[in-house]
């Protein structure tokens, strides 16, 4: 048996089961209306169907059971699996942003909510992380001194400083200061353990490269922060949308970041 990651696409039932407007008992072989998990399932498949990007987009449920819905949908005949391919050399340059499945209300009142909690959070503390993410992701079993921390900051200032405390507290940290120098790193070495992300670069946005990388089924996972210095609900909502595990405001202490960055790594 291939130990290759399988690609999820939509069957022609599958694509008539998510068009439907209501779908009952007569047009679904199930005894119940159509259940809001699996249409948020086949909304993500038809954008991009890679089981990594699929765990990625869909952090707060646990791996297995992810896996168990989409056994259940190929035993439905709503989807079908093949082996992934090769992926292609990722650059942030003159990339397209990669489409976002549509989300439903039950997925949009939650963002809601939780964006007007992280704003109210960053205000007081200067830090929030997001829950549902980091639920289920397994500790990283590594020392602070074998973690490697990958910092993309533009600031000279503010990379020196950066780095000092990573440092200090025990991590290894490599710095880059462009969308491209990050691109490049991350075609070279190995996947970092987390990304440290600013969101203004002079190349690039911190966003657009959220979404990319979220995108993309080898670091779909990957935890990622976002270091900002504004918190302002809108650019809350848009990182949380796109799959942030967390958001550090400017200026920020060592103690800080080491939480943080503890806190989502799992490290004990």
């Amino acid at each position: 048996m291939s130990d290759k990651p399988l690609v999820y696409s939509l069957t022609v039932a599958g694509q008539e089961a998510l068009s439907a407007a209501d779908v009952g008992p007569t047009d679904f072989p199930l005894e119940v209306d159509f259940p809001s998990d699996y249409r948020r399932l086949l909304a993500m498949i038809k954008v991009g169907g890679h089981i990594d990007v699929l765990r990625g987009r869909l952090r707060r449920f646990p791996d297995q059971l992810i896996e168990e819905w989409l056994g259940e949908l190929e035993e439905l005949k709503l989807v079908e699996s093949r082996e992934a391919g090769d992926l292609d050399a990722i650059t942030f340059s003159g990339a397209a942003l990669p489409l976002l499945p549509p989300m439903s209300d039950e997925d949009r009142k939650r963002l809601v909510k939780t964006t007007v909690i992280a704003g109210g959070t960053l205000l007081r503390s200067g830090s929030f992380l997001s829950g549902d993410r980091i639920a289920n992701r397994k500790p990283l079993a590594k020392k602070r001194a074998e973690t490697v921390i990958l910092l993309v900051e533009d600031d000279p200032d503010q990379a020196a400083l950066a780095e000092l405390r990573l440092t200090a507290s025990g991590y290894q940290v490599h710095t880059v200061d462009r969308a491209k120098a990050l691109s490049s790193y991350l075609r070279q070495h190995p996947r970092p353990d987390l990304l440290l992300l600013d969101v203004m670069l002079p190349d690039g946005n911190g966003f657009d490269i959220l979404a990319q990388l979220r995108g993309r089924p080898e670091f779909s996972t990957l935890p990622i922060v976002l270091l900002t210095a504004k918190a302002e609900l809108r650019d809350i909502r848009n990182g949380l949308a796109l799959g942030t595990d967390g958001y550090v405001t400017k200026p920020y202490s060592k103690n800080q970041l080491a939480e943080v960055l503890n806190y989502v790594l799992k490290q004990g």
